[in-house]
Protein backbone atom coordinates (compact mmCIF):
# COMPACT_ATOMS: atom_id res chain seq x y z
CA UNK A 1 0.00 0.00 0.00
CA UNK A 2 1.30 3.12 -0.91
CA UNK A 3 1.38 5.93 1.88
CA UNK A 4 1.72 9.42 0.89
CA UNK A 5 2.13 12.10 3.51
CA UNK A 6 -0.87 14.82 3.42
CA UNK A 7 0.34 18.33 2.47
CA UNK A 8 -1.46 19.27 6.57
CA UNK A 9 0.72 17.36 8.91
CA UNK A 10 1.99 19.15 12.32
CA UNK A 11 2.93 17.72 14.85
CA UNK A 12 1.08 17.68 17.56
CA UNK A 13 1.43 19.24 21.03
CA UNK A 14 -0.51 18.13 24.20
CA UNK A 15 -1.58 21.34 25.68
CA UNK A 16 0.44 21.49 28.61
CA UNK A 17 -1.62 19.46 31.95
CA UNK A 18 -1.74 22.38 34.51
CA UNK A 19 -2.30 21.61 38.50
CA UNK A 20 -3.45 23.56 41.34
CA UNK A 21 -6.45 25.06 42.83
CA UNK A 22 -6.96 27.65 40.13
CA UNK A 23 -5.38 25.55 37.02
CA UNK A 24 -6.68 23.37 34.28
CA UNK A 25 -5.78 20.43 36.17
CA UNK A 26 -7.28 16.56 35.87
CA UNK A 27 -10.31 15.98 36.91
CA UNK A 28 -9.12 14.04 39.59
CA UNK A 29 -8.02 17.37 41.35
CA UNK A 30 -11.07 18.33 43.73
CA UNK A 31 -10.81 21.77 42.84
CA UNK A 32 -13.79 20.60 40.46
CA UNK A 33 -17.12 20.34 41.66
CA UNK A 34 -17.80 18.47 39.07
CA UNK A 35 -15.20 16.16 39.13
CA UNK A 36 -15.60 15.89 42.98
CA UNK A 37 -19.12 14.48 42.59
CA UNK A 38 -18.13 12.23 39.70
CA UNK A 39 -15.45 10.62 42.21
CA UNK A 40 -12.99 8.47 41.02
CA UNK A 41 -14.05 6.43 37.45
CA UNK A 42 -11.78 3.85 35.70
CA UNK A 43 -9.54 5.47 32.81
CA UNK A 44 -10.23 4.26 29.08
CA UNK A 45 -6.49 2.26 28.28
CA UNK A 46 -4.26 3.85 26.06
CA UNK A 47 -3.86 2.47 22.62
CA UNK A 48 -0.91 0.10 21.92
CA UNK A 49 -0.68 -1.64 18.82
CA UNK A 50 -2.35 -0.74 14.97
CA UNK A 51 -5.65 -1.04 14.01
CA UNK A 52 -8.60 -0.43 11.94
CA UNK A 53 -11.88 0.92 11.74
CA UNK A 54 -14.49 2.88 9.58
CA UNK A 55 -14.59 5.89 11.17
CA UNK A 56 -11.58 7.45 14.03
CA UNK A 57 -13.07 10.00 16.46
CA UNK A 58 -10.10 12.89 17.54
CA UNK A 59 -11.52 14.11 21.18
CA UNK A 60 -13.79 12.23 23.93
CA UNK A 61 -15.89 15.87 24.55
CA UNK A 62 -19.57 16.21 24.03
CA UNK A 63 -19.32 16.02 20.14
CA UNK A 64 -17.00 13.43 19.88
CA UNK A 65 -19.18 10.67 21.98
CA UNK A 66 -22.34 11.62 20.70
CA UNK A 67 -20.62 11.29 17.30
CA UNK A 68 -19.42 8.02 18.23
CA UNK A 69 -22.54 6.62 19.71
CA UNK A 70 -24.78 7.43 16.72
CA UNK A 71 -22.02 5.90 14.70
CA UNK A 72 -22.01 2.69 16.85
CA UNK A 73 -25.26 1.98 16.68
CA UNK A 74 -25.77 1.93 12.73
CA UNK A 75 -22.78 -1.03 13.17
CA UNK A 76 -20.10 1.46 12.13
CA UNK A 77 -16.91 0.61 14.05
CA UNK A 78 -15.60 3.67 15.58
CA UNK A 79 -12.69 4.56 17.52
CA UNK A 80 -12.25 7.43 19.51
CA UNK A 81 -9.05 8.81 20.87
CA UNK A 82 -8.38 11.63 23.23
CA UNK A 83 -4.90 12.81 25.14
CA UNK A 84 -6.68 13.06 28.32
CA UNK A 85 -9.85 10.88 28.47
CA UNK A 86 -13.73 11.29 28.46
CA UNK A 87 -14.32 14.76 29.11
CA UNK A 88 -10.98 15.98 30.31
CA UNK A 89 -11.39 19.18 28.26
CA UNK A 90 -14.20 21.77 28.40
CA UNK A 91 -17.11 18.67 27.88
CA UNK A 92 -16.13 18.49 31.57
CA UNK A 93 -15.74 21.67 32.81
CA UNK A 94 -18.15 24.00 31.37
CA UNK A 95 -21.12 25.31 33.18
CA UNK A 96 -23.62 22.56 32.34
CA UNK A 97 -26.24 25.13 31.28
CA UNK A 98 -28.03 23.56 28.40
CA UNK A 99 -29.25 26.72 26.66
CA UNK A 100 -31.13 26.36 23.13
CA UNK A 101 -30.45 29.95 21.58
CA UNK A 102 -27.44 31.01 19.42
CA UNK A 103 -25.63 33.25 21.61
CA UNK A 104 -25.26 36.90 20.33
CA UNK A 105 -26.71 36.44 16.87
CA UNK A 106 -30.04 37.38 15.71
CA UNK A 107 -32.04 35.47 13.10
CA UNK A 108 -31.20 38.04 10.88
CA UNK A 109 -27.72 38.06 11.42
CA UNK A 110 -27.44 34.06 10.98
CA UNK A 111 -29.27 34.18 8.01
CA UNK A 112 -26.74 36.63 6.07
CA UNK A 113 -24.05 34.45 7.72
CA UNK A 114 -25.46 30.94 6.43
CA UNK A 115 -28.02 31.49 4.00
CA UNK A 116 -32.05 31.04 3.63
CA UNK A 117 -32.00 27.30 3.24
CA UNK A 118 -29.61 26.67 5.98
CA UNK A 119 -31.12 29.33 8.39
CA UNK A 120 -34.15 27.38 8.31
CA UNK A 121 -32.21 23.99 9.88
CA UNK A 122 -29.82 25.73 12.09
CA UNK A 123 -32.98 27.37 13.63
CA UNK A 124 -34.72 24.13 14.24
CA UNK A 125 -32.36 22.01 15.22
CA UNK A 126 -31.06 24.88 17.75
CA UNK A 127 -34.27 26.08 19.33
CA UNK A 128 -34.59 21.82 20.17
CA UNK A 129 -31.47 21.77 20.88
CA UNK A 130 -31.89 21.35 24.79
CA UNK A 131 -35.61 19.24 24.18
CA UNK A 132 -33.10 17.20 21.94
CA UNK A 133 -30.03 16.45 24.76
CA UNK A 134 -32.79 16.09 27.46
CA UNK A 135 -34.74 13.34 25.72
CA UNK A 136 -31.17 11.42 24.82
CA UNK A 137 -30.71 11.39 28.18
CA UNK A 138 -34.03 10.34 29.37
CA UNK A 139 -33.92 7.71 26.45
CA UNK A 140 -30.53 6.13 27.44
CA UNK A 141 -30.93 6.81 31.51
CA UNK A 142 -27.70 9.08 31.87
CA UNK A 143 -27.41 10.22 35.45
CA UNK A 144 -25.93 13.40 35.25
CA UNK A 145 -28.57 15.32 37.74
CA UNK A 146 -30.73 16.58 34.64
CA UNK A 147 -33.37 19.75 35.18
CA UNK A 148 -35.27 21.12 32.00
CA UNK A 149 -36.34 24.01 34.54
CA UNK A 150 -35.81 27.09 32.12
CA UNK A 151 -33.09 29.83 31.51
CA UNK A 152 -33.01 32.96 32.34
CA UNK A 153 -31.13 35.85 30.52
CA UNK A 154 -31.47 38.97 32.59
CA UNK A 155 -30.63 42.51 31.35
CA UNK A 156 -27.59 44.29 32.85
CA UNK A 157 -28.83 47.60 31.31
CA UNK A 158 -31.76 49.39 28.91
CA UNK A 159 -29.25 49.19 25.57
CA UNK A 160 -28.80 45.59 26.29
CA UNK A 161 -32.45 44.97 27.18
CA UNK A 162 -33.44 46.59 24.14
CA UNK A 163 -31.22 44.49 21.91
CA UNK A 164 -32.34 41.06 23.63
CA UNK A 165 -36.17 41.52 23.32
CA UNK A 166 -35.88 42.50 19.45
CA UNK A 167 -33.64 39.32 18.85
CA UNK A 168 -35.92 37.02 21.36
CA UNK A 169 -39.06 38.65 19.17
CA UNK A 170 -37.78 37.50 16.51
CA UNK A 171 -36.33 34.41 17.76
CA UNK A 172 -40.48 33.45 18.85
CA UNK A 173 -41.23 34.12 15.33
CA UNK A 174 -39.72 31.06 14.60
CA UNK A 175 -40.75 28.83 17.41
CA UNK A 176 -38.87 29.99 20.61
CA UNK A 177 -41.66 30.62 22.58
CA UNK A 178 -39.64 32.86 24.65
CA UNK A 179 -41.50 34.89 27.93
CA UNK A 180 -40.38 38.64 28.70
CA UNK A 181 -40.01 38.93 32.39
CA UNK A 182 -39.64 42.75 34.31
CA UNK A 183 -38.39 43.41 37.80
CA UNK A 184 -40.95 42.35 40.36
CA UNK A 185 -41.02 38.96 38.79
CA UNK A 186 -37.33 38.27 38.09
CA UNK A 187 -37.02 39.17 41.48
CA UNK A 188 -38.97 36.35 42.53
CA UNK A 189 -37.45 34.12 40.12
CA UNK A 190 -33.66 34.85 41.06
CA UNK A 191 -33.57 36.21 44.65
CA UNK A 192 -31.57 39.01 43.30
CA UNK A 193 -32.15 42.73 42.97
CA UNK A 194 -29.74 43.16 40.39
CA UNK A 195 -31.63 43.00 37.28
CA UNK A 196 -34.34 44.81 36.18
CA UNK A 197 -35.78 43.10 33.41
CA UNK A 198 -34.56 39.93 31.50
CA UNK A 199 -35.98 36.83 29.11
CA UNK A 200 -37.19 33.66 30.32
CA UNK A 201 -36.38 30.40 27.42
CA UNK A 202 -39.07 27.67 29.25
CA UNK A 203 -36.60 24.74 27.61
CA UNK A 204 -33.38 25.56 28.82
CA UNK A 205 -32.17 23.91 32.05
CA UNK A 206 -28.75 22.03 33.15
CA UNK A 207 -26.67 18.82 34.05
CA UNK A 208 -23.85 17.79 35.49
CA UNK A 209 -21.42 18.36 32.52
CA UNK A 210 -19.04 15.41 33.42
CA UNK A 211 -21.22 12.98 34.32
CA UNK A 212 -22.96 13.55 31.35
CA UNK A 213 -19.45 13.04 29.31
CA UNK A 214 -19.14 9.82 30.72
CA UNK A 215 -22.97 8.91 30.36
CA UNK A 216 -22.74 9.76 26.66
CA UNK A 217 -19.45 7.12 26.76
CA UNK A 218 -21.01 4.42 28.48
CA UNK A 219 -23.99 4.10 25.85
CA UNK A 220 -21.22 4.74 23.15
CA UNK A 221 -19.27 1.36 24.40
CA UNK A 222 -22.36 -0.42 25.32
CA UNK A 223 -23.02 0.26 21.41
CA UNK A 224 -19.71 -1.12 20.44
CA UNK A 225 -17.55 1.86 20.39
CA UNK A 226 -14.00 1.73 21.57
CA UNK A 227 -12.22 4.60 23.66
CA UNK A 228 -8.84 5.08 24.24
CA UNK A 229 -7.54 7.59 26.66
CA UNK A 230 -4.23 9.43 27.50
CA UNK A 231 -4.07 8.82 23.10
CA UNK A 232 -2.31 11.94 21.77
CA UNK A 233 -2.75 11.73 17.82
CA UNK A 234 0.76 12.99 16.77
CA UNK A 235 0.29 12.97 13.20
CA UNK A 236 -1.85 12.70 10.16
CA UNK A 237 -1.66 10.72 6.99
CA UNK A 238 -3.38 9.92 4.14
CA UNK A 239 -3.32 6.57 2.71
CA UNK A 240 -5.05 5.03 -0.53
CA UNK A 241 -7.79 3.76 1.40
CA UNK A 242 -8.28 6.59 3.85
CA UNK A 243 -6.00 8.29 7.33
CA UNK A 244 -3.75 7.09 9.13
CA UNK A 245 -3.75 8.57 13.07
CA UNK A 246 -0.15 8.17 14.30
CA UNK A 247 0.03 7.86 18.06
CA UNK A 248 2.94 7.15 20.63
CA UNK A 249 2.80 3.35 20.75
CA UNK A 250 0.37 2.91 17.74
CA UNK A 251 -2.09 3.92 14.87
CA UNK A 252 -5.29 3.83 13.71
CA UNK A 253 -6.59 3.61 10.16
CA UNK A 254 -10.19 4.34 8.77
CA UNK A 255 -12.12 5.64 5.50
CA UNK A 256 -13.10 8.46 8.23
CA UNK A 257 -11.30 10.90 10.36
CA UNK A 258 -13.45 13.38 13.06
CA UNK A 259 -12.05 16.36 15.02
CA UNK A 260 -13.69 17.06 17.85
CA UNK A 261 -11.18 19.07 20.10
CA UNK A 262 -13.05 22.41 19.99
CA UNK A 263 -11.17 24.31 22.21
CA UNK A 264 -8.21 22.09 22.96
CA UNK A 265 -7.46 21.76 19.29
CA UNK A 266 -3.70 21.69 18.34
CA UNK A 267 -1.72 21.85 15.04
CA UNK A 268 -3.04 18.14 13.55
CA UNK A 269 -5.08 19.40 11.20
CA UNK A 270 -3.57 22.63 9.37
CA UNK A 271 -5.21 25.47 10.16
CA UNK A 272 -8.26 24.33 12.38
CA UNK A 273 -6.25 26.06 16.05
CA UNK A 274 -6.79 29.35 13.87
CA UNK A 275 -10.10 29.09 13.04
CA UNK A 276 -10.86 29.51 16.64
CA UNK A 277 -10.43 32.25 19.58
CA UNK A 278 -9.84 29.93 22.59
CA UNK A 279 -11.45 31.53 25.73
CA UNK A 280 -11.41 30.69 29.69
CA UNK A 281 -14.05 30.20 31.44
CA UNK A 282 -13.58 29.86 35.03
CA UNK A 283 -16.48 29.05 37.85
CA UNK A 284 -16.45 28.94 41.52
CA UNK A 285 -18.72 27.08 43.91
CA UNK A 286 -20.36 27.54 47.59
CA UNK A 287 -20.70 24.35 50.17
CA UNK A 288 -23.85 22.55 50.83
CA UNK A 289 -25.89 26.31 52.06
CA UNK A 290 -28.36 26.13 54.90
CA UNK A 291 -31.83 26.44 54.02
CA UNK A 292 -32.07 30.31 55.05
CA UNK A 293 -29.30 30.97 52.42
CA UNK A 294 -30.01 28.92 49.95
CA UNK A 295 -34.18 28.89 49.98
CA UNK A 296 -34.08 32.71 47.98
CA UNK A 297 -31.69 31.90 45.60
CA UNK A 298 -33.36 30.50 42.37
CA UNK A 299 -36.21 28.72 44.08
CA UNK A 300 -37.56 27.64 41.07
CA UNK A 301 -34.34 26.11 39.49
CA UNK A 302 -33.77 27.53 36.72
CA UNK A 303 -30.09 28.66 35.24
CA UNK A 304 -29.14 32.05 34.98
CA UNK A 305 -26.75 34.40 32.80
CA UNK A 306 -26.62 37.79 31.65
CA UNK A 307 -26.37 40.65 28.78
CA UNK A 308 -22.46 41.40 29.60
CA UNK A 309 -19.95 41.36 27.41
CA UNK A 310 -18.18 39.56 30.48
CA UNK A 311 -21.09 37.56 31.23
CA UNK A 312 -21.77 35.91 34.81
CA UNK A 313 -23.76 32.30 34.47
CA UNK A 314 -25.20 31.02 37.58
CA UNK A 315 -26.84 27.52 38.75
CA UNK A 316 -28.38 25.94 41.77
CA UNK A 317 -27.04 22.65 42.64
CA UNK A 318 -29.74 19.87 43.90
CA UNK A 319 -27.65 19.77 46.79
CA UNK A 320 -28.01 23.39 47.86
CA UNK A 321 -25.08 24.86 46.76
CA UNK A 322 -24.40 27.65 44.32
CA UNK A 323 -22.13 27.39 41.05
CA UNK A 324 -21.69 30.71 39.02
CA UNK A 325 -19.19 31.38 36.51
CA UNK A 326 -17.33 34.05 34.22
CA UNK A 327 -14.36 34.69 31.88
CA UNK A 328 -11.17 34.23 32.89
CA UNK A 329 -7.56 34.26 31.85
CA UNK A 330 -5.03 31.97 31.90
CA UNK A 331 -1.32 33.42 32.79
CA UNK A 332 1.88 32.33 31.38
CA UNK A 333 2.42 29.85 34.52
CA UNK A 334 -0.63 28.04 33.81
CA UNK A 335 -2.81 29.94 36.79
CA UNK A 336 -6.00 31.21 36.35
CA UNK A 337 -7.78 34.15 36.82
CA UNK A 338 -10.64 35.80 37.30
CA UNK A 339 -11.92 34.03 40.39
CA UNK A 340 -11.32 37.15 42.94
CA UNK A 341 -13.61 39.35 40.44
CA UNK A 342 -16.10 36.33 40.66
CA UNK A 343 -16.30 36.03 43.82
CA UNK A 344 -17.14 39.78 44.80
CA UNK A 345 -19.73 40.10 41.64
CA UNK A 346 -21.60 37.30 43.31
CA UNK A 347 -22.02 39.15 46.34
CA UNK A 348 -23.36 41.96 44.27
CA UNK A 349 -25.88 39.75 42.62
CA UNK A 350 -27.00 37.80 45.22
CA UNK A 351 -26.27 39.46 48.59
CA UNK A 352 -27.01 36.66 50.62
CA UNK A 353 -23.69 35.03 49.48
CA UNK A 354 -21.82 38.00 51.61
CA UNK A 355 -19.21 36.00 53.86
CA UNK A 356 -19.31 31.83 52.01
CA UNK A 357 -16.31 30.43 51.43
CA UNK A 358 -16.26 29.23 47.89
CA UNK A 359 -15.37 25.53 48.28
CA UNK A 360 -14.33 24.94 44.58
CA UNK A 361 -12.62 26.82 42.10
CA UNK A 362 -11.71 25.50 38.53
CA UNK A 363 -11.78 26.54 34.88
CA UNK A 364 -11.45 25.61 31.09
CA UNK A 365 -11.17 26.87 27.64
CA UNK A 366 -14.20 27.27 25.16
CA UNK A 367 -13.73 28.09 21.43
CA UNK A 368 -15.03 31.34 19.86
CA UNK A 369 -15.55 31.79 16.24
CA UNK A 370 -15.53 34.96 14.13
CA UNK A 371 -19.19 35.07 13.29
CA UNK A 372 -20.06 33.64 17.11
CA UNK A 373 -21.62 30.57 15.12
CA UNK A 374 -20.68 26.43 15.41
CA UNK A 375 -18.66 25.67 12.17
CA UNK A 376 -18.83 22.68 9.99
CA UNK A 377 -15.43 21.80 8.37
CA UNK A 378 -14.75 18.99 5.28
CA UNK A 379 -11.35 19.81 4.06
CA UNK A 380 -10.63 17.09 2.31
CA UNK A 381 -12.44 13.69 1.78
CA UNK A 382 -13.39 11.95 4.64
CA UNK A 383 -11.88 14.45 7.33
CA UNK A 384 -14.56 16.66 8.70
CA UNK A 385 -14.72 18.54 11.87
CA UNK A 386 -17.32 20.34 14.12
CA UNK A 387 -16.74 23.12 16.66
CA UNK A 388 -17.07 26.50 17.69
CA UNK A 389 -20.06 26.91 20.34
CA UNK A 390 -19.58 30.04 21.49
CA UNK A 391 -20.49 29.26 24.95
CA UNK A 392 -23.54 27.29 23.82
CA UNK A 393 -21.40 24.27 24.00
CA UNK A 394 -24.22 21.37 26.00
CA UNK A 395 -26.55 21.87 23.56
CA UNK A 396 -25.23 22.41 20.10
CA UNK A 397 -22.75 19.78 20.38
CA UNK A 398 -25.28 17.05 20.93
CA UNK A 399 -26.43 18.54 17.30
CA UNK A 400 -23.34 18.80 16.09
CA UNK A 401 -22.24 15.20 17.07
CA UNK A 402 -24.84 13.92 15.31
CA UNK A 403 -24.44 15.51 12.36
CA UNK A 404 -21.36 14.51 11.93
CA UNK A 405 -22.08 11.00 12.00
CA UNK A 406 -24.59 11.53 9.69
CA UNK A 407 -22.32 12.64 7.31
CA UNK A 408 -19.71 9.93 8.10
CA UNK A 409 -22.53 7.63 7.49
CA UNK A 410 -23.17 8.94 3.95
CA UNK A 411 -25.71 11.82 4.71
CA UNK A 412 -24.99 14.39 1.52
CA UNK A 413 -23.23 17.97 2.31
CA UNK A 414 -26.32 20.37 1.22
CA UNK A 415 -28.65 18.24 3.33
CA UNK A 416 -26.63 18.94 6.68
CA UNK A 417 -27.53 22.08 9.33
CA UNK A 418 -24.78 23.47 9.35
CA UNK A 419 -23.04 25.17 5.90
CA UNK A 420 -19.88 23.50 5.14
CA UNK A 421 -17.18 26.11 5.79
CA UNK A 422 -13.53 26.76 4.49
CA UNK A 423 -10.79 26.39 7.40
CA UNK A 424 -10.10 30.58 7.99
CA UNK A 425 -7.78 31.76 10.09
CA UNK A 426 -9.52 34.50 11.85
CA UNK A 427 -8.18 38.01 11.43
CA UNK A 428 -5.76 39.39 13.35
CA UNK A 429 -5.60 35.80 15.61
CA UNK A 430 -2.79 36.52 17.23
CA UNK A 431 -3.23 40.07 18.65
CA UNK A 432 -6.29 39.30 19.75
CA UNK A 433 -4.85 36.29 21.58
CA UNK A 434 -1.58 38.73 23.00
CA UNK A 435 -4.53 41.30 23.84
CA UNK A 436 -7.28 39.21 25.47
CA UNK A 437 -6.37 39.95 29.44
CA UNK A 438 -6.66 43.91 28.31
CA UNK A 439 -9.66 43.22 26.35
CA UNK A 440 -11.19 41.40 29.28
CA UNK A 441 -10.55 44.18 31.69
CA UNK A 442 -11.86 46.34 29.28
CA UNK A 443 -15.37 44.64 28.47
CA UNK A 444 -15.45 44.88 32.35
CA UNK A 445 -15.08 48.89 32.29
CA UNK A 446 -17.45 49.03 30.20
CA UNK A 447 -20.23 46.67 31.80
CA UNK A 448 -19.59 48.81 34.92
CA UNK A 449 -19.99 51.72 33.38
CA UNK A 450 -23.44 50.28 32.07
CA UNK A 451 -24.33 49.10 35.40
CA UNK A 452 -24.27 52.13 37.33
CA UNK A 453 -25.55 54.58 34.42
CA UNK A 454 -28.23 51.99 33.23
CA UNK A 455 -28.02 52.66 29.93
Amino acid sequence: MRTVEHAAIFPISLNKQLTGTYGLADHDNPASLWAAKQGSTEPNPPLAGNIRCDVTVVGAGFTGLRAAHKLAEAGTDVVVLDAGDVGFGASGRNGGQVNPILPFNGPQQVRKHVGATHFERLAEVSLGSADSLFGYIEQHNIDCEARQNGWLRVDHCEKAKKTSRKNAQAWNDHGADIEFVEREALEKLTGSRAYQSGIFAPRGGAVQPLALAHGIARVAKQAGARIYGGTRASRLVQISDGWKIETPNGSVTSKWVIFASNGYSDGLLQGLKSSLIPFVSVQIATPRLPADVIDSILPGGQTLSDTRRVIIYTRREPDNRIVIGSHGNLKRDGSLTGFEWLKKDAVRIFPQLTGVEWEYAWGGKLAITDDRLPHFYEPANGLIAGMGYNGRGVAMSNVMGTVLADRALGAAQDTLPFPVSPIKKIPFRNVQLLGKSTAVWWMQMLDTWELSSKR
